[in-house]
């Protein structure tokens, strides 16, 4: 039998990317022509038990799951416990996401509170981020306030800076419009 899983992988640099945290698991390719139509019983290592050739499922907490694959042959009954394992690490992948408050309707002079939410570079030991408004100021925080002068849109940065050994990633952006109005 063969089986292929992976986790769906967040980019480097660009829109929103929140904790992702659902993986995708197919036994299509899956086959033993003896034993007719097979059954897939996916345990996901959180408690929770899928059915199906192809599933998806979406953990409620970054972590690290072991998902076991048990195969039943309707055709006698018999379950293969275990048949296959597949670990499924949710801890290394960086998380770039932030909000705004308000989110709506912002107005010159108004002071808006931005957060880095669960940003998160894993394999660095420290994180600096840095926010760039794209109105000529800059400020360094998970959260920081800022008051925009003018009116218009601005295409506000938030970038994470790791430092660390080895695996630490160097750099990650994401960005996102604001519009203000006068």
């Amino acid at each position: 039998m063969s089986f292929t899983a992976h986790a769906q992988d967040a980019a480097v640099c660009g829109p929103m990317q929140p904790a992702e945290l659902c993986v995708d698991f197919d036994a299509s390719r899956s086959v033993d022509p003896g034993a007719g139509p097979l059954e897939y019983q996916w345990r996901m290592g959180d408690g929770t038990t899928l059915t199906g050739l192809t599933i998806t499922h979406c953990y409620q907490a970054r972590g690290h799951y072991q998902v076991v694959l048990d195969v039943v042959v309707p055709a006698t009954g018999e379950v293969r416990r275990a048949e296959k394992t597949f670990d499924v690490d949710l801890t290394t992948k960086p998380v770039l996401n932030f909000s705004l408050a308000p989110a709506a309707a912002i107005k010159v002079n108004q002071p808006v509170t931005f957060d880095a939410l669960d940003s998160v570079l894993p394999t660095c030991q420290a994180v600096k981020v840095t926010w760039d408004f794209r109105d000529g100021t800059t400020q360094q925080g998970t959260r920081v306030e800022h008051t925009f002068r003018k009116p218009g849109r601005f295409q506000v940065r938030m970038s994470l800076r790791g430092y660390g050994p080895g695996a630490c990633v160097d750099s990650n952006c994401v960005s996102q419009e604001v519009v203000v109005a006068p």
